[in-house]
């Protein structure tokens, strides 16, 4: 067993002429540690301002034959979900082979946050697998109902089981989007205004958490006609009253508003205050400013975030608060015609390797806090905006600093290594289940 003082991690920017080999001395780590951290399938290709997470463990240990998890775990004053957590190589696995090295701790953690991941249930289960050891609350999108409350066929039981496994509290996402993947504000409407439906949702809703094995729910209802803003309020609060007694949570997910008169169809029900009241939990949805419709810009720009989050504090208790991280990016052609462009959405590992075959160097924004990069493709030049790991450490310090309960990521069908593995390194992850 190695023992290691110092920061936890080290976020390595790449610059012309680095290699990896020159970054692994630099700082001091094996070539193949580092490799294997961030998960790099070409690591002999990198392209400037791309980064690296340099993990800095606490302690490291090698296996030996004949050991398992639970005896390295046992013998070291650990856990099995922390070796998961701090060795995602394993990849939420027990497998492991004598000379392998296993991190098993990192010091100086910043805090502690609950993270809430949010997955369709066609995510591939290695994926899903490999990322509940950094999940407190994994939220299976989505079940919506008819006019008459009832719930529409839904099965989530796979997913409900491993997250239990994973000591991972299963939500179940109520929505109001229709056949046709759009919200539905009237559908909305019809059930807010209709006593009967409403009981008979709620009383559904029991039934399907209770046969299904969920923990709770996460009601997320857009586009709720302004008028209705009370009455959604009071049904949450309904939920909440009829769940409450056997157990479950009950989050909210809220556009991301930054003043309470905010105008627009997606924000007019949203009363922060009423629903943070009505909910044990909120979710802030503060992503989605650069959209797939939207001109080129970061998709959840840090000085945009703060200004929801600083709102929320406001009509909301910080511990009862989610703040919305994404795991994607998009990739635009320009020129931006509004109303005619509609950018190609990609995830952040995929963004990097995009600009290393390309030959594009990464820039990063000061005010946004969001990497980002131009490429010319077929005569056409694009822009993409993405998330790396300078972007995740700025969001995450962010809800600590307004002392959040914990951060919700949307969503997590495509794993990103480095979102993992800085979250991870500075800060501990709740544990419910």
């Amino acid at each position: 067993m190695q023992e290691k003082g110092g920061f936890s991690m080290v976020i390595h920017v790449v610059q012309p002429g680095d290699s990896l080999y020159r970054i692994a001395q630099l700082h001091s780590v094996p070539l193949p540690f580092l490799i294997q951290q961030n998960e790099l399938r070409e690591p002999y290709r990198l392209t400037p301002g791309q980064t690296i997470v340099v993990p800095q463990p606490e302690k490291t240990y090698i296996v030996r034959r004949g050991d398992t998890l639970g005896s390295i775990a046992a013998q070291n004053g650990t856990t099995v979900m922390q070796l998961w957590q701090n060795n995602p190589q394993l990849g939420g696995t027990d497998r492991i082979q004598p000379g392998q090295m296993l991190v098993l701790s990192y010091g100086n953690k910043l805090g502690r946050f609950a993270v809430n991941g949010y997955a369709y249930p066609s995510i591939d289960l290695r994926v899903l697998r490999r990322t509940l050891p950094y999940l407190t609350y994994l939220s299976v999108f989505s079940v919506g109902f008819d006019n008459t409350g009832r719930i529409l066929p839904f099965s989530a039981e796979l997913l409900v089981r491993m997250a239990r496994q994973y000591q991972v509290k299963p939500l179940l996402v109520l929505t109001t989007l229709g056949e046709d993947g759009q919200f539905s504000g009237e559908r909305a409407h019809r059930l807010l205004n209709t006593p009967t439906a409403r009981a008979a949702l709620i009383e559904n809703l029991a039934q399907v958490l209770a046969m299904q094995g969920f923990a709770g729910v996460d009601i997320d209802f857009e586009y709720v006609p302004p008028e209705d803003a009370d009455a959604y309020a009071a049904f949450v609060r309904s939920v909440r009253e009829r769940l409450s007694p056997a157990g479950y949570t009950v989050f909210a997910a809220l556009a991301p508003k930054t003043s309470a008169a905010q105008q627009g169809l997606l924000y007019e029900a949203h009363d922060y205050a009423a629903l943070g009241a009505a909910a044990d939990r909120a979710l802030l949805m503060t992503y989605e400013w650069g959209y797939a419709l939207s001109a080129p810009m970061a998709v959840a720009p840090i000085n945009k975030v703060e200004q929801v989050v600083r709102f929320a504090v406001s009509q909301v208790p910080p511990d009862k608060l989610f703040m919305g991280i994404p795991n994607y990016g998009y990739d635009w052609t320009l020129p931006y015609v509004q109303g005619q462009s509609r950018a190609r959405s990609l995830g952040s590992v995929q963004a990097v390797e995009q600009a290393i075959q390309v030959g594009a160097p990464i820039r990063y924004d000061a005010t946004a806090q969001s990497p980002h990069y131009n490429y010319w493709r077929d005569r056409a030049e694009h822009e993409v905006w993405f998330e790396d790991a300078r972007s995740v450490r700025a969001k995450l310090a962010l809800a600590g600093e307004y002392q959040l309960a914990g951060v919700s990521i949307w969503n997590i069908m495509r794993y990103f290594p480095q979102l993992w593995l800085v979250l991870n390194s500075l800060y501990d992850i709740e544990k419910l289940g």
